[in-house]
């Protein structure tokens, strides 16, 4: 994958975050946080070039790009963090203004024709066929008409974690899904198995807030 372009977009777009999320959430002072980042860029460069070419229908580009953004700041950072001082901080890194407006933004079409056409079109392409970083999914309506479910069998962010000896913070990453759902005003979100915890797919359960 080539760095410049939306992985280049993304580091400047959060760089700052995940460097102030270092002295907030983890206890590093300024200086060291300085070094981490600029230790992290080197190493975001190294993991994105090394990534193969998404195809262009791929919606999950933006995930595993993510991904590469937490897996450097971790290969930079003093200690190993739990996994619970790696949600608070990935979750803190993530949420910024642009994604936040992101997230609004999602919300409006949430559940309207072209979103449902979309998560049909991404569960037909099964990418994750000829990419081992992206995913495989189904969509499966509820029979009740309260939202849908993107039922994942692949799962980009758990083959590029494993791959630099992270896969027990997967869950940090997971979490944002709460996140991200909450922002974006339409949903809640449910899920009941996750891959990284042993479960036979990642459910990922989107139910319209006013049935809820």
């Amino acid at each position: 994958m080539k760095y410049s372009g939306m992985p280049a977009g993304m580091w400047m777009l959060f760089k700052k975050q995940f460097r102030n999320a270092l002295v907030a959430d983890l206890g590093y002072g300024f200086s060291d946080a300085n070094r981490i980042t600029k230790a992290s860029k080197t190493k975001y460069r190294e993991i994105i070039e090394k990534l193969p070419e998404f195809e262009k229908e791929d919606r999950f580009k933006t995930n595993i790009v993510n991904c590469a953004l937490l897996t450097a700041f971790l290969l930079s950072m003093d200690r190993r963090p739990s996994v619970e001082e790696a949600t608070r901080y990935y979750e803190q890194a993530m949420t910024n203004k642009g994604t936040k407006i992101f997230c609004r933004m999602g919300g409006k079409k949430k559940f309207t024709d072209s979103d449902i056409e979309g998560m049909k079109k991404t569960a037909a392409l099964r990418a994750g066929d000829r990419n081992p970083y992206s995913w495989n999914m189904d969509y499966l309506p509820y029979n009740d008409g309260s939202g849908y479910e993107a039922r994942f069998y692949t799962c980009g962010i758990c083959a590029l974690m494993k791959e630099y000896g992270f896969y027990d913070l997967v869950p940090a990453m997971c979490h944002l899904d709460y996140t991200m759902s909450e922002l974006g005003g339409a949903s809640d979100f449910v899920r009941e198995y996750t891959l990284a915890s042993g479960g036979p797919y990642c459910d990922c359960g989107y139910k319209k807030k006013e049935l809820v």
